[in-house]
């Protein structure tokens, strides 16, 4: 078997499946992991995940706004108890409003200048040398409109711009801007509850797309039903995925009718000026990252040279 015991389990976590379901796709599939989920979804025997894995890293995501312009910033640390300290949050804080001229490129914010000297990677790490926990700079975001309003949200902030889900939102209009950042901001508290993958269907990451066709073409295979019904099956399925995946055809979660493309129409109509959401950010503090998980006492062990 080209897989462990710590497999399975991982399988378990991350699927919901039981423990000899686990197995088995590890065993049809040579251990490979993501092939094992895929095989568990098209067997119904594990829940589709937009994105599969654990949420791990800590750290703290980081908003800022500056007239049309509004950034979004994660910078990762070991424990909690980081994101706790003051020091690494005014870091968070001030790493957010430099991205607001260095852009998306994470290595632009790291070379950028720190207000009080050096530059930004070289703070960084000096906090770590004085906070003593390992920190890095993960990701970063800019938004911008011409006219209009980019409206920032933190979801269960720590302290007002700081948290675990940070989201930007763009509306493009020559509207009221008051009411502007009212929409913007319900829109960006559904954008943090709905997780969308993308702003319309047709943006979704196209492997991403492959791999719920190739999941769906199976499962529809195994009902028997003619080789054209099958396919009008897949096709269907693809077509609820990018509906419940892309931000304008989701479900507005402040009512549970109305698609956001409409949402959005009706309140450029109500304001006598069209709106156009542009784009948006959604900063999910460490989604795509597992951390290794550890035997606390066992490390205590190893390091008072106990075995």
């Amino acid at each position: 078997m080209a897989f462990t015991a710590s497999d399975v389990k991982e399988l378990r976590e991350r699927t919901g499946a039981g423990m000899m379901d686990c197995k088995k796709a590890l065993i049809e599939v040579d251990g490979d992991m993501e092939a094992a989920i895929d095989w568990l979804r098209t067997k119904g025997l594990a829940a589709a995940a937009k994105k599969a894995g654990r949420t791990a890293a800590e750290g703290l995501v980081g908003v800022s706004v500056q007239g049309t312009k509004g950034a979004a910033v994660e910078v990762n640390s070991e424990t909690d108890f980081v994101a706790k300290n003051e020091q690494f949050q005014e870091f968070v804080r001030e790493a957010a409003k430099i991205v607001l001229s260095t852009g998306n490129d994470i290595d632009a914010l790291a070379s950028a200048a720190w207000p009080s000297g050096g530059t930004v990677q070289e703070k960084l790490t000096s906090n770590i040398a004085t906070i003593g926990e390992n920190q890095s700079l993960r990701r970063a975001a800019v938004l911008e409109v011409t006219d209009g309003v980019v409206v920032p949200y933190v979801h269960n902030a720590v302290t007002p711009g700081l948290g675990k889900i940070g989201v930007l939102v763009a509306l493009e209009s020559t509207g009221d801007k008051a009411k502007l950042e009212a929409l913007g901001k319900q829109l960006a508290m559904h954008i943090a509850a709905a997780n969308p993958l993308a702003l319309n269907g047709g943006d979704l990451d196209v492997d991403m797309v492959e791999r719920e066709r190739a999941i769906a073409a199976e499962k529809a295979s195994e009902s028997g039903k003619p080789a054209d019904i099958v396919a009008k099956m897949v096709d269907g399925a693809i077509a609820k995925f990018r509906k419940e995946n892309a931000l304008m055809s989701q479900i507005f979660v402040m009512d549970n009718k109305t698609k956001i493309e409409d949402v959005v129409a009706a309140e450029g109509k109500a304001l006598g000026a069209a709106i156009t959401l542009k784009n948006y950010v959604r900063f999910q503090l460490g989604e795509g990252i597992e951390k290794k998980e550890t035997d606390f006492a066992a490390e205590v062990a190893a390091a008072a040279g106990q075995g």
